[in-house]
């Protein structure tokens, strides 16, 4: 395999979009992808506040989009994981090292997005396929007619909370505060579900059962009192963890790991540019994402020259 001028980590709509515009721009490019295409789209059934979709597009659609749309333009694809990414031997390489090979690009754009944060509560391990799930659209069908629990009460667990009531009779949604933190559509569309109960001001403490979930173990911190919920299933959406372990320990990150750029997407490590949701940022939405990696890219033609 020879060594590409940028490679992407990441095939989500920030490494789509970066490959799209160096593609373009006649950029010699690898995107490296271990599973394929999409990212966390890949989680979500629908995309409704994407422009240009006044109605809303499916998610593996508007995944499929993308992919054509950077290929169109020569780029290469690799399907493989990346191991671990720092500065190469001479100044103008970033060493990207695989299972079986070793690259030397001039530039790469981290794109490798982040996966849902644990709990970290008993029986969240223990329970997890068991009916402990961090994607409502994998597995929502699994609980038709039954009860379930959604935890959070950002975009991502609202959204999901109101997928889930295709399958669920009911759906509780648990949250420590006493409003959403999701946009204004998003909390009308919940509250107004009569198949969704809001539990205000509640921290989830364990989550019960023997090889299947039975109960949620839950604390209101207003009223001071614990209870126990019986349901079938719990969604976990209590924020996300970066994909960023397989990169230098040194590397400038915020207090939660996510990745510290300036508005060209440059990290701090020459040659290394991060854009999507593995980057410190207020907001994380797929169109977002696109512009990160649009600008990662732009960044990139301008360092290659």
């Amino acid at each position: 395999m020879p060594d590409p001028q940028l490679i992407i980590i990441g095939a989500g709509p920030a490494g789509m979009a970066a490959a799209l515009y160096a593609g373009r721009a006649r950029i010699k490019t690898l995107i490296i992808e271990k599973l394929g295409p999409g990212g966390q789209m890949l989680w979500t059934d629908r995309i409704e506040n994407y422009p240009g979709f006044p109605d809303g597009i499916a998610a593996y659609e508007l995944i499929e989009k993308m992919a054509t749309h950077a290929k169109k333009f020569g780029v290469e694809e690799f399907s493989g994981e990346v191991f671990h990414v720092g500065p190469g031997e001479t100044k103008n390489c970033i060493k990207v090292k695989l299972e079986t090979t070793t690259l030397c690009p001039r530039a790469v754009i981290v794109a490798a997005g982040a996966n849902p944060r644990r709990l970290g509560i008993k029986g969240e391990a223990e329970l997890t396929g068991r009916g402990v799930s961090y994607c409502a659209t994998c597995d929502g069908a699994f609980f038709k007619n039954q009860t379930v629990a959604v935890i959070g009460g950002g975009d991502t667990a609202v959204q999901e909370a109101v997928f889930l009531t295709r399958f669920a009779k009911k759906v509780y949604l648990v949250h420590r505060r006493d409003q959403l933190r999701a946009t204004g559509v998003l909390r009308e569309l919940a509250l107004s579900n009569p198949k969704i109960e809001p539990v205000w001001n509640t921290v989830t403490e364990e989550i019960e059962g023997d090889g299947a979930v039975r109960a949620v173990l839950l604390f209101n911190k207003a009223a001071g009192e614990r209870k126990a919920l019986p349901v079938d299933g719990v969604f976990v959406f209590a924020g996300m963890q970066p994909n960023t372990s397989f990169l230098p320990q040194d590397i400038r990150k915020d207090s939660q790991g996510f990745l510290i750029t300036d508005e060209w997407m440059r990290t701090s490590i020459p040659g290394l540019f991060a854009a999507g949701d593995c980057r410190a940022k207020p907001l994380r939405q797929i169109v977002t994402a696109v512009g990160d990696g649009a600008t990662a890219a732009y960044a990139v033609e301008q360092l290659i020259g």
